[in-house]
C-alpha cells in the first residue's frame, strides 16, 4: 500500500492519478474533505481507501497506520501563506509531519514530503543551504522548521527520505484552492470573464508585471516524486522547480495566446504585501541533478498551454 496525505488536494491528487497510470491503485488517500469540492480531484481515481487526516494521525501516534506500507508521500499541509494562526499552522504543518516522519523511519518506510520555496523568503539565493533560509510568513517558517528537523535526523536514518521544495506549481486539479490557486488559473478565469488579466504594477525594482517566479508544471513535480520512489537512497532536501524564472507577463501572454484574445491591466501593488512578497524566485537545481534526477521541466509557454487545454476538456 502507498499512502498519499493531501491525496485529494492539488499535488496529491495528481500523484494519485500518476500512480494509477502505473497500474497502482492500492493507495490510502488521507485528507480533510470539510471542503467537499475536493472530492472531484479523486472521483475517477482508483484508490484502496480514504481516511480523515486527524484519524490517520491518531493511528500514527498509536503506532498502527497500516500494514505492508510501500511508501508515504506526505503532501498534506495548510498551504495558505496568509494564515497567521500559529497553533493551527504548526500543528498541521510541523507536528503532523514530524510524527509521520518518525513513524516511517522507525519502520524503514520510504518517506517523501512537500516542502516549499517559501523557505527562501525575499532572498536572492535559492540553493538548499540553511544560510539561504529566511521565511517571511508563518507558512514558510513551518516548512523551514520541518526541513531543519529532517536534516538533523538524516545521519541516523537508513530508509529513503526526501523533501521537495516546490516552487510555484500550477496545473490540473487546483480549482478548489480559490485565492491560493496559481496565477495561470486566475488569469484564465479573468480572460474568460472580462477579457483582461490583472497584474501587479512594478515593485522591488521590477517593472509592471515583470516580477519573476519559477513556475513549474504539476506533472513535472509528480515526476520528481516518482523518480525518487524508483531511485532509493538519494536522501535530503531538494528544490523542485523549472530552474528558470519567468515573469507574470509571460504567464499572462501564454493565457492570452490560448484564448486568442485579451489584454493586460496593471493594478497597484497591495500595501499589505510590501515586505511579504517574493518578487523573484529561481530554483537552483544543482543538487537535484547531482542526485541523478533527470526530469525535464516545461517552460511556462508549454505548461500553460497544456494546462488550459486540460481545463477546456
Amino acid at each position: 500500500m502507498i499512502i498519499v496525505t493531501g491525496g485529494a488536494g492539488f499535488i496529491g491528487s495528481n500523484l494519485v492519478h500518476a500512480l494509477n497510470e502505473r497500474s497502482t491503485s492500492d493507495i490510502l488517500v488521507v485528507d480533510d474533505l470539510a471542503d467537499g469540492r475536493k472530492f472531484a480531484n479523486i472521483a475517477t481515481a482508483g484508490i484502496r481507501d480514504y481516511e480523515h487526516y486527524e484519524r490517520f494521525l491518531a493511528a500514527v501516534e498509536a503506532g498502527d497506520a497500516g500494514e505492508r506500507i510501500e511508501a508515504i508521500f506526505h503532501q498534506g499541509a495548510c498551504s495558505d501563506t496568509t494564515e497567521w494562526d500559529g497553533r493551527y499552522m504548526m500543528d498541521v504543518n510541523y507536528r503532523y509531519s514530524r510524527e509521520l516522519f518518525e513513524y516511517a523511519v522507525a519502520r524503514g518506510i520510504p518517506f517523501f514530503y512537500a516542502s516549499s520555496a517559501s523557505v527562501y523568503g525575499a532572498g536572492q539565493a535559492f540553493a538548499e543551504d540553511p544560510a539561504n533560509e529566511a521565511p517571511i510568513n508563518l507558512y514558510g517558517y513551518s516548512k523551514t522548521l520541518f526541513d531543519r528537523y529532517v536534516r538533523r535526523r538524516l545521519p541516523a536514518v537508513r530508509s529513503p527520505v526526501a523533501g521537495f521544495r516546490y516552487f510555484n506549481v500550477y496545473g490540473p486539479r487546483e480549482s478548489h484552492k480559490g485565492r491560493m490557486a496559481s496565477v495561470a488559473m486566475h488569469f484564465h478565469k479573468q480572460i474568460a470573464d472580462t477579457g483582461v488579466c490583472r497584474l501587479f504594477s512594478g515593485t522591488d525594482g521590477y517593472g509592471d508585471g515583470e516580477q519573476r517566479r519559477d513556475f513549474v508544471y504539476v506533472d513535472d513535480v509528480v515526476a520528481v516524486n516518482l523518480w525518487f520512489l524508483d531511485h532509493a537512497g538519494r536522501n535530503g532536501v531538494y528544490n523542485v522547480g523549472s530552474g528558470r524564472s519567468q515573469s507574470f507577463n509571460d504567464v499572462a501572454r501564454a493565457v492570452i495566446a490560448h484564448h486568442g484574445r485579451g489584454e493586460i491591466e496593471y493594478i497597484p501593488f497591495p500595501d499589505d504585501l510590501v515586505g511579504r512578497y517574493q518578487s523573484f524566485t529561481e530554483a537552483d537545481l544543482a543538487r537535484l541533478r547531482a542526485a541523478g534526477c533527470d526530469v525535464e521541466f516545461r517552460p511556462v509557454e508549454e505548461g500553460v498551454a497544456r494546462y488550459l487545454a486540460w481545463l477546456d476538456g
